[in-house]
């Protein structure tokens, strides 16, 4: 007989990896927990997948929508790129280097874990693996599927929330302030933060493009400052419509009140707000949507399209014969500030913009190439583009103007010159772009409020001379004056002074 002590053993790390668990057995509490431990953040998760691929390639991932914002993204720094998505083989950690998603995705955290991948290779080899780029492809299109689930369900989420009574109708809130707290749309005020990274995927990933631009949201002229799809959009367009106009700018007020939103104000027409900078690049890119081609409304070409179309060719070509002789005088006389001067279609108050040509740039792309930090000699020409001048022919000035102006070569006045510049400039402001030369705006409007307050020379006058003070003596203090004794501390007598 022998005496065996038994020694139990217990084993620490007896759980499973939590994306190896059953989704059934894994609580939302346990998801964030596992979240804020991969990502190092204090905020819970916007949203995560959970999912098995099957095929000829086998893995598990778990990947998180961030509520915040990075911080290297908030300026838009992407040289320390780095995926956030790590890679794990047979539940042993390989590398969180690998690009298993695009750029534009870098804010996504999660990991991967594949039972195909080799452990005996180094990480150079396993990089260029085809079995990685067929792991970043779905792993892709899962992340994007979320997004698109989470756009989903926040829209469902919100019309659940209308009440309706005993037959069907929609009961609506009892005074405005139940109105005024709707609740805000998760969806929207998780895109208000990480818009750009989606529109660069619409420039980067043409293989997921239709899928990103179906998540993006848009704010126009009927929106009342709510966001809208684009498919939204194009359900609302007028039935003679064939483009989707848009209007680029750098904040809601200023496209609001642009000149160029007149004329689609008076004929009903939606027009997108693009405020990113990000915007005009991916138009470029995107070039339409739905079969509808986009088209900026700051360019002399545009179109409306209507059925008043033909009467206003018609309206416009006696316009054109009228003021044919300020035109061509125009043209001259601005030499290379615009490329060209032409009676305007479509303004309604102001008395003339400046346009962009069919091929020119914006107004707006003009200052985002300007504010280029690394830009390397850029031709001023270049970035100016081909900037058009477009008269109101029913304004009065307009009509003042063509009094003045005669086919002959008749010196110009210095009134009418200065006139004829300030017009330029304010022409300039209202289709957004700089006034060309600072100074001699500068000297023209010194000029002209000279004339205005009848100033006869602008010499300055002498300096004034000043008063003459008289030395006062102090006046004489209430009482005893001052008694150094009610300002003494201890160890020290006022008296040794």
């Amino acid at each position: 007989m022998k005496e065996v002590t038994p020694h139990p053993w217990e084993k620490a790390n007896a759980d499973a990896a939590l994306w190896n668990r059953p989704k059934a057995d894994i609580t939302d509490d346990d998801y964030q927990e596992f979240y804020k431990l991969i990502s190092k953040d204090y905020a819970n998760a916007t949203s995560w997948s959970h999912f098995d691929a099957e095929g000829n390639i086998n893995f598990k991932s778990l990947v998180y929508l961030p509520e915040e914002l990075p911080a290297n993204l908030k300026s838009g720094d992407y040289s320390s790129y780095q995926n956030s998505v790590k890679l794990y083989v047979r539940k042993v950690l390989i590398s969180d280097e690998f690009e298993l998603l695009p750029k534009y995705l870098s804010f996504v955290k999660g990991v991967v874990d594949s039972e195909d991948l080799p452990l005996n290779v180094n990480r150079e080899t396993l990089q260029e693996s085809k079995i990685i780029k067929i792991v970043a492809k779905k792993v892709t299109r899962k992340v994007l599927d979320l997004i698109k689930k989470f756009a989903d369900e926040s829209g469902k989420e919100e019309d659940d929330e209308v009440e309706i009574d005993e037959d069907g109708n929609v009961i609506e809130p009892e005074d405005a302030e139940d109105a005024g707290n709707k609740k805000p749309d998760p969806y929207l005020t998780w895109y208000e933060k990480f818009a750009p990274s989606l529109k660069m995927g619409v420039m980067d990933d043409e293989s997921n493009k239709q899928k990103l631009v179906k998540l993006l949201r848009v704010k126009t002229s009927k929106s009342n400052g709510e966001w809208k799809s684009f498919s939204d959009y194009v359900s609302d367009m007028k039935e003679y419509q064939n483009e989707i106009y848009y209007i680029p700018g750098t904040s809601l007020k200023e496209v609001e009140q642009s000149p160029f939103m007149d004329k689609f104000i008076e004929k009903d027409l939606e027009v997108v707000y693009f405020l990113d900078a990000v915007d005009e690049y991916m138009i470029e890119r995107l070039r339409e949507f739905d079969g509808k081609k986009f088209s900026i409304i700051t360019s002399e070409s545009v179109k409306f399209g209507d059925a008043d179309e033909d009467l206003q060719k018609r309206i416009n070509a006696a316009y054109v014969d009228k003021f044919k002789t300020l035109t061509t005088f125009l043209n001259k006389f601005y030499g290379k500030a615009v490329s060209r001067t032409m009676v305007s279609k479509r303004l309604g108050k102001v008395a003339a913009v400046v346009s962009s040509g069919q091929f020119g740039q914006s107004a707006n792309m003009e200052r985002i190439m300007r504010a280029q930090v690394f830009a390397h000699g850029q031709d001023e020409n270049q970035v100016k583009g081909m900037r058009t001048l477009e008269i109101n022919p029913r304004h009065p000035f307009i009509e003042k103007l063509m009094g003045e102006i005669t086919e002959d070569d008749a010196p110009v006045p210095q009134e009418t010159k200065d006139f004829l510049w300030s017009l330029l400039d304010t022409a300039l402001l209202n289709g957004g772009y700089p006034i060309n030369d600072g100074k001699a705006f500068s000297t023209r409007m010194t000029r002209m409020l000279k004339a205005q307050f009848n100033v006869d020379s602008l010499d300055l006058l002498p300096e004034i001379e000043p008063k003459e003070e008289e030395d006062v003596p102090p006046e004489p203090m209430d009482g005893d004056g001052i008694n150094l004794d009610d300002f003494a501390t201890d160890g020290v007598d006022f008296d040794d002074f």
